[in-house]
């Protein structure tokens, strides 16, 4: 199982953070040429992410490139430069229809082909940050099958809303949307970037909101919320526990050649089962929550 529950962004014009972010070890690492590069970066910031895609030290950490918009003068040359430099996962901003993904999978097949690298290794990310976005959501998360997810990213999308960020009501159509695109698809779902650093208690409910709702991880801007993001993600030792007791009865079922699984004298259905299963995956692969 992938754990895509933290998605670090970095600005991609910072070179001490390119060569030092590794260390913080979130579960992808977003390298950022789009908003938090100024223009008179942008080729700056493209020349040492391409470099940092090939640091051994990300080897073993999802990497994944936001580029700018493909009808901007930007677009294309990120893209070139993320797929040459062997980029895991390609995040296309201002994903309104599945055209733009669409548009975005011939470019890549292209440069995929031109630079050696095998078809279809580039995985593809849209970001949904409108209304259109949202009305559109299945539609974009079924466009391709290089999509591993869709995310919601919520400044611009409360902007286009003429709203702003509060307690959460104003994101809460647009995360199930979101949410529900993505599960119909069969990929993955993140969440909007907790923006307050410094507000440990307001990420945490949030987290926990979007972690009850389904979502799979969240984007992040600063490295102190990640270890709160795991853990706050990892299976509760009482969760384990019936977890195990679920998946020790459907085996003993099995063995007695039973087509009903019961546990303290109720009924277990496969569903039941299936998320036992997902949960004993979460905690072998981030422990118990603490």
């Amino acid at each position: 199982m992938k754990l895509r529950r933290s998605m670090l962004f970095l600005p991609g014009a910072n070179a001490a953070m390119l060569s030092t972010a590794y260390i913080y070890r979130p579960d992808s690492i977003m390298f950022d040429l789009e908003d938090a590069v100024s223009l008179r970066e942008k080729d700056a910031a493209r020349l040492l992410v391409f470099h940092a895609l090939q640091n051994p030290m990300y080897e073993d950490i999802e990497t994944v490139v936001r580029i700018n918009p493909l009808n901007t003068p930007f677009g294309l040359k990120d893209l070139e430069a993320a797929v040459r430099g062997g980029v895991d996962v390609v995040r296309l901003p201002k994903t309104d229809s599945a055209n733009d993904v669409r548009e975005l999978e011939t470019q890549v097949a292209r440069i995929e082909a031109e630079c050696g690298r095998e078809i279809g290794s580039t995985q593809l990310m849209a970001a949904i940050e409108s209304a259109s976005g949202v009305v559109n959501a299945l539609s974009i998360a079924t466009s391709s099958p290089r999509l591993i997810g869709i995310a919601l990213a919520g400044f611009d999308y409360v902007i286009d809303m003429q709203t702003e960020r509060g307690d959460g009501t104003e994101l809460f159509y647009a995360r199930c949307a979101v949410l529900h695109a993505a599960r119909a698809a069969g990929i993955d779902a993140f969440d909007v970037v907790y923006s307050d650093i410094n507000d440990e208690a307001g990420f945490l409910k949030e987290v926990d909101l979007i972690r009850r709702l389904g979502f799979n991880g969240k984007s992040l801007i600063n490295p102190r919320q990640i270890e709160l993001l795991h853990n706050a993600y990892a299976p509760t030792e009482e969760d384990a526990s019936y977890a195990r007791r679920v998946i020790a009865a459907a085996e003993a079922a099995e063995a007695n050649g039973l087509g009903v699984i019961a546990l303290n004298g109720k009924m277990i259905d496969a569903p039941i089962v299936n998320h036992a299963r997902r949960t004993l995956q979460m905690v072998a692969a981030s422990g118990t929550r603490k």
